[in-house]
């Protein structure tokens, strides 16, 4: 209890409540004869004590009085209102739990983005690793009429004539010119008020802000498009030598790449799981190396070639955002539709270059056309997603991708190929596997395991909702978690 004199303070409670006032438009009488012996302060109005005038001097609040009903109409309309925008704040809080939240529907369209990357990236390793298997019966030139005793036998047996490499990234290169064509599309569906010449000089005008010219933006694309066809050449060559799923692994750890060079070129945030992933990677690398020995063995050239093309990836990356700097959707599909007219109008001449030299074989009466157009759209479906999955999802989900097509083309070669894994090429895939989660880590992720460990203790002190409130201020004992007073209430 408080004593006499004291002030009702948060560490010294005191309830007072305040009586009613009931304040209508009447006027306010006032006895002349009655003094103050029959008024009641603070007090309503009673038949023995008149109504006293209320002032400033002897209200209970300094607020300006309510003097009409149609006032206490508007305040009780304004509490109600109030009320209602906390429960709609209640209800959006409560929203992302919900199956069509917006958080749920990233995570849904982050599914089908995972999905859709992971098919078209084992299509087109399986199509083009296919072209290389396939058996082309040759063409008997000799009239069926001949002496069977004279019959080359020899000659029904099938070859592997499929060996264009080059003409293969090439070729699959040149379908990214339909990248801005499609962006213009889906533009203008999305956005009737602008016109497709309104959304194209945007782009242009956009670049030019930046500083680019025109014959500066075309050298710089066609150094990108070197970078991009060689990558894709060292992919396709790989898969000449090596199992699918290996080049597929293999190709995942682009992503450590990409971190080093962002840390050592884009001056990004150093995290020191990411260089154990980076270790991690290359052991994977120098296993699957080594898995079939040394000596009398194309493996290590298919692991090189692997290994390159994605470093070759994460430099195209890296520089890419290095050289043109923050770009929007218009632009970057704008770019790779510049790269892929770039690539089929000056690189036709080496792939005619390495077909008559013989460098390259292609078989002109049995040429795999099918498997060729399957996969040079899968490979556009499998950028266009890449670049623009963002967009309706989360960035984890479009990495995830590479990743995940491990399995799944592992299951291809085994159904299709009999491949086995086990051994040294399982540690190295699965290196390479965990290496990948562990750069997908968040920068600040020793947070979320303090935030997880501090839950833990939660846990083993008291369940939440037990009816223990560890959160609740003891005001009696003054001590309510503040470095300038003591448990008891005073101040330090």
């Amino acid at each position: 209890m408080a004593r006499d004199g004291d002030l009702p303070t948060i560490f010294n409670p005191k309830r007072v409540r305040a009586p009613s006032v009931i304040i209508t438009s009447e006027e306010v009488q006032t006895d002349q004869g009655a003094g103050g012996d029959v008024e009641r302060a603070n007090g309503p109005p009673t038949p023995l004590s008149p109504r006293a005038p209320l002032t400033p001097q002897t209200s209970i609040s300094s607020a300006p009085p309510l003097t009409s009903q149609p006032s206490l109409q508007q305040a009780y309309s304004e509490s109600a209102t109030s009320s209602q925008d906390e429960e709609r704040q209640l209800r959006d809080k409560k929203c992302p739990r919900s199956c069509c939240s917006k958080f749920a529907k990233k995570i849904y369209f982050g599914i089908c983005v995972t999905t859709m990357l992971v098919a078209s990236w084992v299509a087109v390793t399986h199509c083009i690793k296919h072209m290389y298997l396939q058996e082309y019966p040759p063409v008997h030139d000799a009239p069926q009429s001949a002496d069977p005793s004279t019959y080359n036998f020899t000659s029904k047996v099938p070859t592997h004539l499929y060996n264009a490499p080059f003409f293969t990234a090439w070729f699959c290169t040149n379908w990214l010119i339909l990248f801005y064509p499609l962006y213009l599309i889906v533009m203008l569906i999305h956005n009737k008020c602008k016109s497709a010449h309104d959304i194209v000089f945007d782009a242009f005008s956009d670049f030019k802000e930046k500083g680019f010219t025109f014959a500066r933006f075309l050298t710089r694309c066609g150094l990108f498009c070197l970078l991009w066809v060689l990558s894709v050449y060292m992919y396709t060559y790989a898969l000449r030598i090596l199992l699918a799923t290996d080049v597929v692994a293999l190709f995942a750890t682009n992503v450590s790449c990409i971190y080093l060079l962002s840390w050592v070129i884009l001056h990004e945030q150093f995290v020191g799981v990411r260089i154990v992933a980076a270790i991690l990677c290359d052991t994977g690398i120098a296993l699957l190396a080594y898995m079939d020995g040394i000596t009398g063995s194309s493996t290590l050239g298919g692991v090189v070639l692997a290994a390159c093309a994605a470093a070759g990836f994460a430099i195209f990356k890296v520089l890419f955002r290095k050289v043109m700097g923050e770009v929007n959707s218009g632009q970057r599909a704008l770019f790779f539709s510049i790269l892929g007219t770039v690539n089929a109008s000056l690189l036709w001449p080496v792939c005619l270059a390495l077909y008559l030299t013989g460098s390259e074989m292609l078989p002109a009466q049995r040429m795999p056309w099918l498997h060729l157009l399957l996969a040079s759209v899968a490979l556009l479906v499998f950028h266009l997603v890449f670049q623009f999955g963002n967009i309706v999802t989360y960035n984890i989900f479009v990495s995830l991708g590479l990743i995940t097509a491990v399995p799944v083309s592992a299951a291809l070669d085994v159904l299709v190929y009999g491949a086995q894994f086990a051994g040294m090429k399982l540690a190295g895939i699965i290196l390479i596997a965990v290496a990948f989660f562990l750069v997908m880590f968040p920068d600040n992720w020793p947070d979320y395991i303090m935030r997880l460990l501090r839950w833990s203790r939660r846990r083993q002190r008291g369940q939440p909702g037990s009816g223990r409130n560890r959160d609740a201020m003891d005001y009696r004992t003054g001590y309510i978690r503040s470095h300038l007073r003591s448990p008891s209430g005073r101040v330090r």
